[in-house]
């Protein structure tokens, strides 16, 4: 991609309201990100917006860039060939990617290990011998370096290849301790983001950075993990995405087990070491990495009359109980192409609530 559809997409995917699931039906809308970028102040007032949207400056986004290049950072988008196919393949894909290391990384076949922070010595040592022999076979391992389980599975798959999903920017080490493994899982492996560099982290992006660890991985191996904890997101984040979910047993009587036992109670594979996941990862044969979907062929510009009768529709057909978007466009009898625009319109104002499952509620 040239830097000019490359600063494009970088601006789109930073502009107020644009998330991966917007990105990615703006794209399916309108072709290019500076065609989507050119409609979003229409697409927003149409919908109701009152005051106008932010977009991102062409000059925040070339910054942006120049800081990475600065690191020595690459930005992965999904066009280009080192992007995860496996996760590309997820939906909703994060637009974009920043790299610090080797990508060719992401493209191995990978398990991730989560768990607690407050992990055990027993917890700990487990992770880190998994890690390891699946690393001996292999595979690469993803993790998010926190403390704890993280740590312990990046510190034994470092030497075989390890991947550290952070919540900020691939520049911004947390917790501080780990700088040094953050320094050579850099050199050794890849270390990445969809956070801008420099980026602190704050707790609602930790989520975001779950649902990539799962999606760069076959399968998802919880070892501690309290009820609530962050470890259990990304194991539904995995089972959403079609990946296997392992889970260590523990006892009941500690706190960072309820989460696990529960797992395994609602079908996660019981495991107690890197055999366990190499077995269930067996009974569904790997099959190398499914092709990311290419934006659609720009729909074409319905008439300002056919768009407000859609818009009218759609709002008599939405409440507050959320609704599935391909039953909506059964109920409303229109396109699927006016479908989406008029919700684009309504998200990018800021009155449509998106739930799992493709479902949408007015707010």
């Amino acid at each position: 991609m040239a830097d000019a559809g490359r600063i494009a997409w970088l601006r789109l995917a930073r502009c107020e309201g644009v998330g991966p699931v917007t990105f990615r039906d703006l794209l399916r809308r309108f072709g290019t990100a500076q065609r989507a970028l050119d409609a979003l102040p229409d697409l927003a007032r149409n919908g109701g917006r009152r005051t106008p949207l932010k977009l991102c400056p062409e000059a925040d986004a070339a910054r942006e860039l120049d800081a990475a290049m600065r690191l020595g950072a690459r930005l992965l988008v999904w066009t280009d060939p080192d992007f995860p196919p496996l996760l590309a393949a997820a939906d909703p894909a994060p637009p974009l990617l920043y790299v610090l290391g080797d990508p060719a990384i992401l493209s191995r076949e990978a398990v991730a290990i989560v768990g607690a922070r407050n992990a055990s010595a027993g917890g700990r040592k487990l992770a880190e011998d998994i890690a390891g022999g699946l690393g001996a076979r292999g595979l690469a391992v993803v993790s998010g370096l926190a403390r704890g389980i993280d740590t312990a599975a990046h510190a034994g798959s470092v030497a075989t290849g390890t991947i550290a999903v952070l919540a900020g920017g691939v520049d911004v080490v947390y917790p501080p301790e780990n700088a040094k493994l953050h320094a050579r899982i850099a050199a050794e492996g890849a270390v990445v983001s969809e956070m801008p560099p420099g980026f602190a982290p704050l707790a609602s992006h930790f989520p975001r950075r779950n649902r990539i660890i799962s999606g760069l991985a076959r399968g998802v191996v919880v070892v501690e993990a309290a009820i609530g904890s962050g470890s259990l997101i990304t194991a539904r984040y995995a089972l959403e995405q079609n990946r296997e979910v392992f889970a260590v047993p523990g006892s009941p009587l500690d706190p960072r087990s309820r989460g696990t036992n529960d797992l395994i109670r609602q079908g996660a594979t019981l495991t107690e070491s890197a055999a366990d996941v190499l077995a269930g990862l067996g009974a569904r044969p790997y099959r190398g990495f499914a092709e990311p979907e290419a934006p659609a062929a720009p729909h074409g510009p319905d008439s300002e009359a056919d768009l407000a009768a859609a818009r009218m529709t759609i709002l008599g057909l939405l409440g507050p109980t959320p609704v599935e978007i391909d039953e909506l466009t059964r109920r409303s009898g229109l396109s699927s192409g006016a479908v989406l625009t008029v919700l684009l319109e309504l998200e990018l104002a800021g009155r449509l609530h998106r739930s799992p499952g493709q479902h949408v509620a007015l707010l």
